[in-house]
Order: C-alpha cells, then structure tokens, then sequence
C-alpha cells in the first residue's frame, strides 16, 4: 500500500482549530480504553485526513488535563500511519524570532503529573521504548522542504521543552533551558511524541514560534499575544499542510513499524 492511499493524522494545537479546509467533512466519536475523542474527518488532495482539535471545542482543556493517550490511541486505530502536530512555542534563542516554523528532532521532559506511556506492565509486560530519535525525520523533511517552496521561515530540527502548565516559564526558567540545549519551550509535545514513538507512529510536530521566552522579550506575555500572532500565522501552516499532505510518509525514515496490536486490548491494529 502507498504512503498516499494512507490516512493521515493531524493534531491542532493552540489557534490551529479549524478543519474547514477538508472537503466532505464528517465529525466522528473514537472509543478508545481511556476515553472517548472526537475528530474530524476529510479530504484534500486526494488524500484521506482526520484532525484532532487537541484542546477542544472553545480551547476549554488546559495542556496539564489533555488526554493524551487517548488521542493518539484513536488515530492509530483509524489506521494511520503519519501525524503532524501544531503546537505554540516561545522561543528560547533571538535567533529563532516569533513566526518561524519549527520542526523538532529532539526534546526534553519537564512536565510533572502526566502519564507518559501506555504500558503500565500487567498482559502487555515492561516495555523500554528507544528515543534516540523520538521524531520522524522524513516527515520532517517533507515538511521543511514544502515550506521552503511556499517561502516560509523554517527552521529543521531543534529541541522541544516541554513544560507542564498552564503557567508561563519565569525568566530564570527560560535562561536554564537555553543552557540546556533547549530552543523552544511548550507545553503540549509531551507525553505525546513518547506515546506516538511508541505506537510506532510517523510523528512530526511542527511548531509556530509566537514569542521569545520570558526574559528575552521586553514585556510580560499574555495568551492574547499568543493567539495573536498564531492567528496571523495559522493560513501559512493550513498552506503548508494542504501543500505536504500528497507526499507525506513517503520519505525514507528510520521509525520502526510499531506493535502489532494496541496496547492494552487484544484486537490487531
């Protein structure tokens, strides 16, 4: 079967909410062991779509309550095979100013409450999934070279620092991320890359920078801001995905085909 007979997967994170750009669009309820999500699917390009508003309808799910297990979960068993997902960065480093687009090779956790696997040991056993390259890199590159076509300011590979929310970094924060490697701070890109590595899943996540990290910017940010900028930004990212979403997965990559069956039911994938 070919990358382009595939559905793919699309998370919409901060501002990124609406699906209108899929064509015979349909709302559908996926039941999963923990809990029910809802998408969205469609076409364009010929290609089947199912997006995922990540934090509901009228951004009501804070990033600390999102179901992240759930989510991912739903689109493995829909089939797919390759997911991209939006999220809202600060930036870490002036040089990587608001309204780049970002796409993640590496991250680092420091989120503090949230389940981070679906093996809980039990009938599925201990399971130690590899990171060592925790995003795919061919979706990445599709990504990075369609938007180079559209002339958009992105940026290839970089570190993700996951917080856990909903409050902003402080300024001391920020500072000790940057010296961490750190290049961009959110509060969304885990546990779900981990739990998308381990569904053996195409994830890419593609992140629009609407600020510099607090300390590098001369005022306090505000969530308006946030919203602001990605709301001048949102109709390049829909361009960029319309554009992608023909080729995307059929870049080579080095991730690996995943489980046979989900975790946690005795059903095949």
């Amino acid at each position: 079967m070919s990358a382009s007979s595939t559905p793919v997967g699309i998370i919409g994170g901060t501002g990124v909410y609406d699906p209108a750009w899929l064509q015979e669009s349909f709302e559908q309820d996926v039941e999963t062991p923990y809990g029910t999500t809802r998408v969205t699917g469609g076409r364009t390009g010929g290609r089947v779509v199912y997006f995922m508003n990540r934090h509901g309808a009228g951004h009501s799910v804070p990033p600390h309550r999102v179901n992240y297990r759930a989510n991912l979960w739903a689109l493995k068993s829909l089939g797919i095979r390759v997911v991209v997902a939006t999220t809202a960065v600060g930036s870490l480093r002036r040089t990587i100013p608001p309204g780049a687009l970002l796409l993640s090779d590496q991250f680092l956790d420091f989120t503090k409450s949230r389940v981070t696997t679906f093996y809980d040991g039990g009938a599925d056993g201990v399971v130690h999934t590899d990171m060592t390259s925790p995003y795919c890199s061919g979706v990445g590159r599709t990504l990075f070279e369609h938007g180079q076509t559209l002339g958009l300011p992105m940026v290839l590979g970089g570190t993700y620092v996951a917080t856990e929310g909903p409050r902003f970094e402080s300024a001391a924060e920020v500072a000790v991320f940057g010296r961490l490697g750190g290049d961009v701070v959110g509060m969304t890109g885990v546990p779900e890359v981990v739990l998308a590595r381990e569904l053996g899943l195409c994830y890419a996540t593609l992140s629009i920078v609407t600020n510099l990290g607090a300390g590098l910017s001369e005022s306090p940010l505000t969530h308006e801001e946030v919203l602001g900028l990605m709301a001048a930004t949102v109709g390049s990212v829909r361009d960029l995905l319309v554009a992608s979403l023909p080729v995307l997965g059929e870049a080579e990559c080095a991730c690996g085909p995943g489980p046979e069956r989900l975790p946690g039911l005795s059903a095949e994938v």
